[in-house]
């Protein structure tokens, strides 16, 4: 298991994933009764956030892991899907203020960075140009009689 087999959609959509990790960690609004963050405020942009980030860690792992592309190639779709429904539910968590927030705060704005960079990557994976594992077979042609 070597990070080198990663490519650039792979390594893009691993930076989204640690963005959603840290946003669910930092506070997302600000208002009179003080900061909350996306647990506070737990609902079904939250829950397709976490479903984008288990599909890019999955994409992930399985670039890692398999040998053929095929079971990369389908998680990636799978990304795809899951990460646009995920940067749909960041801007809504950008643009709404629930609970009488004032303020957005770093936690929204790093989960609409990190949704991005996850739909870019795994749309960038869905390219078939995984390096292998095995080093290419050279057969000698036999000579021409």
């Amino acid at each position: 298991m070597s990070l080198r087999r990663l490519r650039v959609g792979e390594l893009l959509a691993l930076a989204g994933a640690i963005c959603l990790i840290v946003a669910l960690l930092e506070p997302w609004y600000e208002g009179a009764i003080g900061t909350l963050d996306a647990w506070d405020t737990f609902g079904p942009a939250v829950v397709l956030l976490l479903a984008a980030l288990s599909a890019a860690l999955a994409m992930i792992a399985s670039a890692l892991t398999e040998r053929s592309s095929a079971l990369p190639v389908a998680t990636a779709v799978w990304c795809v899907l899951l990460g646009f429904m995920a940067v749909i539910a960041a801007v809504v968590r950008v643009l709404e203020r629930p609970d009488r927030a004032t303020s957005v705060c770093v936690g929204a704005w790093l989960a609409l960075a990190g949704s991005v960079a996850i739909l870019l990557g795994a749309w960038l994976s869905l390219r078939d140009e995984r390096p292998s594992l095995y080093e290419p077979i050279s057969v000698e042609p036999r000579p021409r009689p």
